[in-house]
């Protein structure tokens, strides 16, 4: 995520939907997105699997536990 900073200490981003520059503050409630709109666009990208955090793959269902105890 991009930020900046300007001579009065006001923090800067860019919300990760649409680019627009948000300010980090009271004044801007869906921080670090400029609207609630793109905060479910992010939400629903998530939710579809279109995004993910790299990591060890899931074994828990194909760890033949259940299987083992003929659930």
């Amino acid at each position: 995520m991009s930020q900046s900073t300007t001579n009065t200490n006001i923090t800067v981003v860019k919300c990760p939907t649409c680019k627009t520059e948000v300010v980090w503050g009271e004044q801007s409630p869906f921080r670090p997105f400029c609207s609630k709109r793109c905060q479910l666009i992010d939400l629903g990208e998530w939710a579809e699997e279109e995004k993910s955090i790299p990591g060890a793959p899931d074994l828990s269902d194909s760890d033949g536990w259940s299987d083992d105890m003929g659930y």
